[in-house]
């Protein structure tokens, strides 16, 4: 079995595919040298991402983007580190 479970990550995202964004982005940071933010024992960025996201240590919000005739709609998304969020949650 997967863990965290799919359904327990999807529960933090508003889609599969922030979580994959969002799982991205924050491995990125783990690999250009970020702080772990969870005790969680692994050496693997993605599986530590993950844990954090899990662990509500990590976070996202949405930027909109405005519209115009030259570039195309849609909204990105950036990675917030919850460094204060305590452990028992």
């Amino acid at each position: 079995m997967i863990d965290p479970a799919m359904s327990s990550l999807l529960k933090k995202v508003d889609s599969r595919y922030t979580l994959v964004i969002l799982t991205a982005k924050r491995a990125r940071m783990l690999t250009n040298g970020a702080k772990k933010l969870t005790g969680y024992p692994s050496t693997k960025d993605v599986t530590i991402a993950i844990r954090e996201i899990d662990e509500g240590k990590v976070t996202y919000h949405k930027i909109q983007r405005q519209v115009n005739q030259n570039t195309p709609e849609g909204s990105e998304t950036t990675v917030q580190e919850n460094e204060n969020v305590s452990e028992e949650q």
